[in-house]
């Protein structure tokens, strides 16, 4: 018997808390929530003594997976590779499933944001693509078309 209750959110760490709010937010994510948070919870949960981050919750239209932005004011960030590729260990995407997905390319890189392949579509049942977006968080965009 399974104890997972629900899938309840994917967490992101950031450097830019505002520009990957705003990017999620044009996406169609709603911001719940944002807040500081620190002291002993937090540093026994990460295991990073003295910690300090600013998080944002954000929500989709559905009420589903949540996904929650993070930026640290202390510890300083630690770079990744905002470059990574599918094929690279961790994790590589979020996914959305959306209704327009030329019309979502098509806003994102008005936005300055770039598709990492191109669209695929596979059989007639779906189209997709990997975008990146800020701090080279890539966002899969799936649309059922069949």
């Amino acid at each position: 018997m399974s104890q997972i209750r629900r899938f309840d959110h994917v967490g992101i760490t950031v450097v830019d808390l505002d520009s990957a709010t705003a990017f999620f937010v044009a996406l169609g994510l709603e911001v719940e929530g944002r807040t500081f948070i620190e002291g002993e919870f937090l540093d026994t949960v990460i295991g990073i003594p003295d910690s300090r981050t600013e998080i944002v919750m954000l929500r989709p239209p559905d009420g589903g997976t949540k996904i929650e932005l993070s930026s640290f004011v202390r510890p300083d960030h630690q770079p990744g590779s905002p470059a990574a590729m599918a094929n690279e260990l961790g994790l590589r995407n979020v996914c959305f499933e959306i209704t327009d997905l030329p019309a979502a390319v098509d806003r994102l890189a008005a936005d300055g944001y770039g598709l990492v392949g191109g669209v695929g579509q596979y059989e007639n049942l779906w189209r997709m693509a990997y975008v990146r977006g800020p701090e080279g968080i890539v966002v899969s965009l799936a649309e059922q078309i069949g």
